[in-house]
């Protein structure tokens, strides 16, 4: 790319994750554009807080880990987003969202306009756009980045924050799907993929993974969509290609923000090109990496971020 340093833009939630000994800040755009620029991008986090004491808290934390912080909202009416998390014995975290707050209100304002026109990527999930406000700014910005930008869609079905329909339109701005295996059977049931399990062979789950995943590509217009399998690597699917990867082993501290990162390293690569085993192997390295630190912005590991950016492929 010309841009030594691409605008890579996390849309979406950002909140405080209240855990039982203490918060952390958190939300997928805010930890995507934090391991996005740990690789050298320019991460933006474009998301609202409220006018109190933990939205100060989080711009203080953001400016503090080096994230520009200029198109954070700040909402008079509205309080910053918290989640309640409890983390089981085999590190996966369980959430309770708080509802009607700052990031459900999401505006598109004209600086939004103007970084929208200027981003090379921006990643966004289904979370956001539980409300029909913060839906409506999402797609707008969606909507104005020009033709070279690339738009991540990263599946989250949490809760009931989710409908087919939104699915469907959020993934048609995608140029990357991202979801995990445990969501994929309900998401291609969602969008009324014709590929069901019930059709596939017992012993082949992979490729009726591979044949709905090329489905969305040909019906949606998608590149490349990524189902990742947790400590068991990720698989990457294109219209007439694909990769898997096993995953690193690792001693695992907690899975917050892991996905965030994996996304992170596949975006970064996949804006310089990057064949599918070598975007496979930084994502897997870099969530790996996250998996095995507590929280989901651990400081920067200068071996590991340089292993990420110049993976080994076998």
């Amino acid at each position: 790319m010309s841009n030594p340093r691409p605008i890579v833009v996390g849309l979406g939630e950002l909140l405080w994750d209240l855990f039982p000994h203490g918060k952390q800040l958190g939300g997928a755009p805010a930890n995507f554009a934090y391991m996005t620029a740990l690789l050298g991008n320019s991460g933006i986090v474009a998301s609202r807080v409220g006018d109190d004491r933990l939205g100060q808290e989080a711009l203080w934390h953001l400016k503090a880990s080096g994230l520009d912080v200029s198109r954070i909202q700040r909402d008079l009416s509205h309080p910053t987003g918290t989640v309640k998390v409890e983390v089981d014995s085999h590190g996966q975290p369980e959430y309770q969202i708080t509802e009607n707050v700052a990031w459900d209100f999401m505006e598109f304002s004209e600086d939004w306009i103007s970084l929208a026109r200027t981003a090379h990527a921006v990643c966004f999930g289904s979370l956001a756009q539980r409300n029909r406000v913060s839906r409506a700014t999402i797609r707008a910005f969606l909507s104005a980045l020009p033709s070279f930008a690339m738009g991540i869609f990263d599946v989250n079905l949490r809760q009931a924050y989710f409908d087919a329909n939104n699915l469907r339109d959020s993934t048609r701005y995608a140029k990357i799907l991202k979801l995990n295996h445990e969501e994929f059977p309900r998401f291609v049931e969602l969008l009324q993929c014709p590929v069901k399990k019930s059709t596939c062979a017992a012993d082949e789950p992979d490729d009726c993974d591979v044949s709905a995943a090329r489905w969305i590509c040909r019906e949606f217009g998608v590149r490349i969509v990524c189902i990742t399998r947790g400590a068991a690597g990720s698989l990457l699917v294109t219209a007439d290609s694909l990769d898997e990867h096993p995953g690193f082993a690792v001693k695992t501290a907690d899975t917050v923000g892991a996905g965030d990162a994996f996304t992170a390293a596949l975006v970064h690569h996949a804006l310089r090109g990057s064949s599918l085993a070598t975007m496979n192997a930084a994502a897997n390295r870099m969530g790996a990496w996250v998996a095995s630190q507590e929280g989901a912005t651990p400081s920067a590991d200068s071996d590991i971020i340089q292993e990420v950016r110049i993976p080994h492929v076998s």
